[in-house]
């Protein structure tokens, strides 16, 4: 038998403000226009200028105003959950996903290949195929699916019977085309393509193809003793310039042609830190302090309608949509403000910590830093400190800077101190810098060289750091 019952439980809900401020906060520089521009399109109660103190003052009479109505029940008119309080062009909600800033008008990679299909003689059965392999290349250019997996697709969403070796003769004509290297299947293949357009006479280019056709496991493992034995290389420089040769091949043809459209990100820094005699000045890009106000004529307007001795169903509705404009337009131009305090607030903070650094710009005087220290010094929570590095950076006398670099592990030290992780790479890096690379450190030599210079650090953490460093094993560091 089911029974009814009733529970009373405490829940923390965000309030639209609050809403609107965390969604500002994690919005770069770079975009704060556009996301105002948005507002300004949807609410015509904010408007852009100075606020005036005749504004100011009639804002506070629309205040008492509101609060007076409220006793008489127009906030029932009010409770729409967050209508009139939502973010235009928030970014990351299910509608804005795949929204991108405007980039440059031009042909995307498949465009640009399903050109160049029509110059060559296919029937209407082959155009099909053509086109199919072409929408299966990835944006590197390389064909990752099997064509098995290729002939059940045309098979069950065209209906065309085919086969692999059918589909085979297709993507050999397909790997002719433009970039060189295009439609492979694995690098081995794309580098063999583009070799195969270089000069047949040449030694060096045919010493290549050997290198990639024969000895593509040794080439990838850097083992350069076994290739010269296999192929009888008798002169090492032949076999030097022969893997370096190939080195200049592209690994990635898909994003050779200036034909593909890329998005062009620019770096707009939302900080600015000037050092004047020793004396650190912070200020704001001023992009983040947008003059904003609440109108004027939608104040009035409220005033004449909540005043009229009419209170019939048309004009609740109207005071209600008024209402909810103005608190709209309030709400967000406190949003920005607050979204600027916070930002000085922790872009201050990190500067606190790393003083000595900011000063001469010594990636050594870098101080070990986690989100929590600067978290606790402004009474913030670490979610917020989060949004606030997240996507923002610094112009310094030294370069610009994402805040994120100043973050750090602490790594202890013989004496007892603490280091910042920064420096251990720092001296990871000039390490395998000056290595001879015809015998390139492995990681536990680099492990027992720091531990002579007094830094307590494990092998698994040395690996960790030099991947995040993109500095790859030993042995394919290896050079002749």
């Amino acid at each position: 038998m089911q029974k009814l019952s009733l529970t009373q439980s405490l829940q923390q809900k965000l309030s639209p403000q609050q809403i609107q401020f965390i969604k500002l906060l994690q919005v770069p520089t770079s975009e704060l226009a556009s996301r105002i521009e948005d507002e300004l399109e949807v609410n015509p109660a904010l408007e852009e200028g100075k606020e005036e103190s005749e504004t100011e003052e009639r804002e506070e009479d629309y205040e008492e105003d509101f609060e007076e109505s409220e006793a008489e029940g127009i906030e029932d008119y009010l409770q729409d959950d967050y209508a009139g309080y939502k973010m235009q062009g928030d970014g990351r909600g299910p509608d804005e996903e795949g929204r991108e800033r405007p980039i440059p008008v031009g042909r995307t990679l498949q465009e640009y290949l399903i050109s160049q299909l029509g110059y060559i003689k296919l029937d209407d059965r082959e155009q099909i195929l053509g086109e199919q392999l072409i929408g299966s290349i990835d944006a590197d250019g390389y064909i990752h699916r099997d064509l098995e997996a290729i002939v059940n697709d045309l098979a069950f969403s065209q209906g065309i019977e085919t086969d692999e070796e059918e589909l085979e003769n297709i993507l050999f004509k397909i790997q002719d085309f433009d970039p060189a290297g295009i439609g492979a299947r694995n690098l081995r293949e794309c580098l063999s393509l583009q070799l195969e357009r270089r000069d047949e006479d040449n030694e060096l280019v045919q010493l290549a193809k050997s290198i990639i056709n024969d000895c593509f496991n040794e080439f990838s493992k850097k083992h350069y003793d076994k290739i010269a034995r296999k192929l009888e290389v008798q002169h090492e420089e032949n076999l030097r310039e022969a893997i370096y040769l190939i080195t200049k091949l592209n690994p990635k043809p898909g994003g050779t042609t200036d034909e593909v459209v890329k998005t062009v990100q620019y770096i707009i820094a939302d900080f600015i830190l000037v050092n004047n005699d020793d004396k650190l000045e912070l200020s704001l890009n001023s992009r983040n302090a947008p003059q904003l106000k609440v109108s004027r004529s939608y104040a009035d307007m409220l005033e004449a309608y909540d005043r009229s001795d009419k209170k019939d169903r048309k004009l609740k509705e109207t005071v209600s949509f008024i209402k909810q404009k103005l608190d709209s337009a309030k709400w967000f131009i406190d949003a920005i403000h607050q979204r600027q305090q916070t930002l000085l607030d922790t872009m201050q903070a990190i500067i606190d910590f790393q003083y000595d650094y900011f000063l001469e710009g010594d990636e050594s005087k870098l101080k070990p830093m986690i989100l929590k220290d600067v978290a606790e010094k402004i009474d913030l929570d670490i979610s917020t400190v989060s949004r606030v590095v997240r996507s923002k950076h610094v112009q310094t006398e030294f370069g610009v800077f994402p805040l994120k670099y100043f973050f750090s592990e602490a790594i202890s030290t013989d004496s007892g101190e603490e280091v910042s992780s920064r420096e251990v790479k720092s001296k990871l890096k000039g390490l395998v810098e000056q290595e001879d690379k015809s015998k390139p450190l492995a990681d536990e030599k680099i492990e027992r060289i720091l531990k002579q210079s007094g830094y307590n650090i494990a092998r698994r953490t040395i690996a960790k750091y030099r991947e995040q460093l993109g500095i790859p094993v030993a042995r394919l560091r290896k050079q002749l």
